[in-house]
């Protein structure tokens, strides 16, 4: 699990991001709502801890820009204990709130609640797997190209589904034969070719020059992630 710690106060950030480091979660820091805005837009972690008053751009403006791209959990820190401030944190798209000077305990407690939540909602929207301009929903077995439709064989959307699940990891075409089609098969290795130009006709903006189902040369096929 990866967390981003955000506050001006590199001092807490150091105390916070050594404790959550010893529970085992990797844990980058950021010292202003830009930072954490940007960090945030690159969707490579689980949680945000989020100080309110912050530099450039204070963390109720950062947590409601986060807001329009991502639902990543938010816990936000503040030194103000007023139940209006809490309101207003939460209109803005905070999941949690905690107060200055807190016990570190309550905030490791907290974000431990909050990824569980977090996971159980992951877990009941898994069916829909998005590749850019891509979606399926592996459950009713339907795929969609900038949210139209697309007729796709079983063993299209069997060969996408499985490179979409894996973003990043190549397969080569016998392994592709031998996990979509089966140990069994006997037919052309070159079938799995077909299946990825076809792949590529239906899916890609560009066949010509794919975004998304790539190529390693002389390895295999994977999703770009």
């Amino acid at each position: 699990m990866k967390i981003l710690v955000v506050d001006d106060e590199k001092l807490l950030v150091k105390g916070i991001k050594f404790n959550l480091e010893n529970e085992g979660y990797q844990v980058d820091a950021a010292y202003d709502g830009m930072e954490a805005v940007e960090l945030a837009r690159s969707g490579k972690y689980d949680l945000i801890v989020l100080d309110v008053m912050m530099p450039e751009l204070d963390g109720h403006e950062a947590c409601m820009r986060i807001r329009e791209f991502s639902t990543i959990p938010i816990i936000m820190l503040t030194a103000k204990s007023e139940d209006m401030d809490k309101i207003i944190g939460f209109e803005y798209g905070a999941d949690d709130y905690i107060t200055k000077p807190f016990n570190i305990l309550e905030l490791k407690a907290r974000i431990r609640a909050l990824l569980r939540r977090s996971a159980l909602v992951s877990s009941a929207t898994e069916s829909i797997i998005s590749v850019g301009h891509i979606r399926i929903d592996t459950e009713r077995r339907i795929a969609l190209k900038n949210e139209t439709p697309v007729e796709l064989t079983v063993k299209e959307f069997d060969v996408f589904e499985l490179l979409a699940k894996n973003p990043g990891r190549v397969y080569s075409r016998e392994s592709l034969l031998n996990i979509v089609w089966g140990y069994e098969y006997q037919g052309d290795i070159r079938t799995v070719d077909v299946h990825i130009r076809r792949l590529r006709e239906k899916l890609e903006e560009n066949p010509a020059a794919p975004e998304y189902v790539m190529t390693k040369w002389g390895v295999g096929y994977y999703i770009r992630g």
